[in-house]
């Protein structure tokens, strides 16, 4: 427990780092382009696109009461986006700044953090394309329940954090983790419950309880019942006290990993 805290000190005290190494690298990863910094925002917003024009004429039944399956889609698909793009970047963010960040008196361990921030203009655009696309074709309407956005949000955060800093690690002990990584998460696109609607009578009560124990599982469908007003994050306990605790995990397992081999990152590349 001693190296969380220290690995979440770490965190706070370089957060004004953080932001300017984050915003920094937004502009040199588009200052060749004519439009640069937009793409980060055009991009996004492209992919919802893309989806409306594949699902948007041929899916029109509705997915959870009245909403259409369009409407549905995008809202889960936005956070799983920001989530997969931030887990595949922090798992190489140590493996490919470790040898420039050992020279210098910056802890390595923000790394993976920075991944997070990075990525973060994107899911706003795509989070505001989501709500605009689900008042114009789904009549959805702010309520109430949207207020837990902020715990969904503060959740999401804390699992790429933990899942980062574990998969950082590891990718550099392991040359092959990332690999597999890259396929673990193209099937949890499909087992995350961001295409299809699982928690129905359709499918069998044992396979849909072993999928809600997916923490990315946990946090799409929490985004989706906050935006049309379904439940209340507290009306699942099990599940949250589930999810946290994998967090709980990844956060102990990455932190051990990381500081105990964190003298020796370069020796390993």
């Amino acid at each position: 427990m001693k190296e969380v805290i220290t690995l979440i000190k770490e965190q706070i005290q370089n957060l004004p780092i953080m932001f300017r190494v984050s915003k920094y690298q937004d502009k040199s990863d588009y200052q060749s382009h004519y439009l640069g910094i937009v793409w980060a925002y055009l991009y996004p917003i492209i992919q919802i696109l893309i989806y409306w024009l594949v699902f948007g004429v041929g899916l029109k039944k509705g997915t959870s009461g009245s909403v259409d399956y369009l409407t549905w889609m995008v809202i889960g698909i936005t956070p799983w986006f920001y989530m997969n793009s931030v887990t595949l970047d922090s798992s190489k963010s140590i493996y490919q700044q470790v040898g420039m960040v050992s020279k210098m008196k910056f802890p390595v361990s923000v790394l993976p953090s920075i991944k997070i921030l990075t990525n973060l203009s994107s899911f706003w655009a795509m989070l505001a394309c989501s709500i605009i696309l689900g008042y114009l074709k789904g009549g959805v309407l702010p309520n109430l329940y949207w207020i837990q956005w902020l715990y969904y949000f503060f959740a999401m955060i804390c699992w790429l954090l933990a899942f980062g800093i574990f998969n950082s690690t590891v990718t550099i002990l392991v040359r092959d983790y990332r690999i597999f990584l890259q396929s673990i998460m193209r099937v949890l696109f499909y087992m995350s419950g961001v295409l299809f609607n699982f928690e129905t009578n359709a499918f069998p009560a044992f396979f849909v309880r072993f999928l809600q124990l997916n923490p990315f599982f946990y946090i799409v469908s929490g985004f989706r019942e906050s935006m049309l007003g379904e439940a209340w994050f507290w009306q699942k306990p099990m599940l949250m006290l589930i999810f946290w605790l994998t967090v709980l995990f990844f956060l102990l397992v990455g932190s051990h990993l990381h500081y105990k081999f964190r003298a020796r990152f370069v020796d390993y590349i």
